[in-house]
């Protein structure tokens, strides 16, 4: 904070947000001019931006610094040396040119200038008269600017307006006494403030936000849909895709009354399964719904650690199947156990490859530890059998379609869907037994995850409700059933 030393949607809401303003057929958006695409750009920019703010307690703006061997670095560095060069330049000749010197005082009293809050009367009065533009021009154009006194005085200002963290930069100001290195210091920890000011800012309006953040993002994503009418057209596919899955779920289950009955689908069934179908997308077959984008980083990463934590839990048991549970009863032998696996396969289970070859590496660490464990607690070491077997079985993980691995995923995913499924008033299912070693880490990843659903189902969830009704009530067999009637 800056140091101022101066002073739930219901299933089907009664009045859902209009989706018939069609102005082309569907799935082909008008042809919009510039203004309009700028427009919808905006839309979604501010939309994107208060939703990271809201739903990410730890977001901040930083300060742009591309890569050192990139082109736009390398340009950048040679259009400041330049202007730089110049300045320098500027001072040296006889008698010494204030032109480029006085057009960064003037920046450098505009960015205090926006840096001051509004009880800062008495130093805003301060600024105007120490920095006064036509006096500093006049002094210049006599030669009697006295660059090192202004620079005192903006320093000692920056150090009433700063963040104790920029502190020593601009302790480290008072240290220089070339005036060009001096006046490119001071507007790059200058920079750094502007950006603390902003995420101060945030961090201040964040509670308001979120008192008006449901119904801001959808009034923007309405006003985006008001733009562009296939800016659901995704999301349709989507809930069509889970719609089915849902019906083929329910009509293989045992007490189903048969896949000619009639009873309807469930939108809240329906939704839970779109929702825990983005925990296992494919970005090559599957555009991914509109209503989702602006959490799709955070549903990747959660992704990843899902199929982290199947990975580990498929070692442990097939190590505790073929160990017998020997070493398994050890106090601390799972837990270091653990440490291994997830050290050996971090990163390597995104690409088929490089898991492949984790988990070859990561076979003979168990088979090491385990058989140090084994030799500690009772002399003796797995039959050579039983290690060819347990190696074998863990390097054929990498197989999306092994059976332990299948089992677990499947397991993992009951969990998370059961979580969906119960009301707010009804306690969390417990974790499976199967999945006691991976617990905490599970309970963790269906907060996270819920949370973001939670949000998301209440943002859209009047967007959602036609598209479902549709689905399980579609306008022939409402016709039917009327007719039948």
């Amino acid at each position: 904070m800056p140091n101022q030393r101066d002073e739930g949607a219901d299933e089907f809401p009664a009045d859902p947000p209009c989706l018939e303003e069609l102005h082309s057929p569907t799935g082909s958006p008008p042809t919009a001019s510039l203004s309009s695409l700028m427009e919808l750009e905006n839309c979604v920019s501010n939309l994107s931006l208060a939703h990271e703010i809201v739903v990410n307690r730890e977001f901040c703006l930083k300060p742009r610094s591309p890569s050192s061997d990139s082109l736009q670095s390398r340009v950048t560095q040679i259009v400041h040396r330049a202007f730089w060069d110049g300045l320098q330049e500027q001072l040296n000749s006889d008698p010494p040119n204030y032109d480029h010197a006085v057009i960064l005082l003037q920046e450098v009293k505009t960015i205090l200038q926006s840096l001051l809050m509004p009880g800062h009367i008495r130093l805003r009065s301060q600024l105007d008269e120490v920095l006064d533009t036509e006096l500093i021009q006049q002094q210049a154009a006599h030669g009697a600017l006295d660059l090192h006194r202004l620079a005192e005085y903006i320093i000692n200002t920056m150090a009433s307006l700063c963040a104790p963290v920029r502190d020593p930069d601009v302790r480290a100001l008072r240290e220089l006494r070339h005036p060009v290195e001096l006046l490119r210091e001071i507007l790059r920890v200058l920079g750094l403030m502007k950006t603390d000011m902003v995420n101060f800012t945030i961090q201040t309006l964040r509670p308001h936000l979120l008192q008006q953040a449901v119904q801001y993002e959808r009034t923007k994503f309405q006003q985006i849909l008001n733009k562009d009418p296939a800016s659901l057209d995704n999301t349709t596919t989507w809930l069509q895709a889970a719609a089915s899955e849902e019906a083929s779920a329910v009509t293989a289950q045992p007490d189903s009354p048969g896949p000619h009955s009639q009873s309807p689908l469930s939108a809240t069934a329906v939704l839970n399964r779109a929702y825990m179908c983005l925990l296992q997308w494919d970005p090559q077959h599957q555009k991914y719904p509109e209503t989702a984008l602006m959490d799709r980083a955070r549903l990747d990463a959660l992704a990843q650690r899902l199929q982290l934590l199947v990975l580990e839990v498929s070692v442990l048991l097939l190590s505790d199947a073929q160990c017998g549970g020997m070493v398994f009863s050890l106090q601390g032998f799972v837990g270091k156990l653990r440490q291994s696996v997830t050290a050996l396969l971090e990163g390597s289970h995104t690409r088929e490859a490089d898991l492949k070859e984790a988990l070859l590496g990561l076979g003979e660490k168990v088979l090491q530890q385990v058989n140090e464990a084994l030799r500690d607690h009772r002399g003796a070491l797995l039959p050579p059998e039983s290690e060819d077997l347990l190696r074998g079985h863990i390097s054929e993980l990498w197989r999306r379609n092994h059976p332990v691995r299948t089992v677990i995923g499947e397991r993992v995913q009951a969990f998370l869907q059961a979580t969906l499924q119960g009301s707010p008033a009804e306690s969390s299912p417990e974790v499976p037994a199967s999945l006691r070693h991976v617990s905490a880490e599970l309970l963790e990843l269906r907060t996270a995850f819920g949370r973001i659903v939670h949000f998301n189902r209440t943002v859209f969830g009047p967007f959602y409700a036609p598209i479902l009704r549709k689905l399980m009530f579609p306008p022939g067999e409402a016709a039917a059933d009327e007719a039948s009637r």
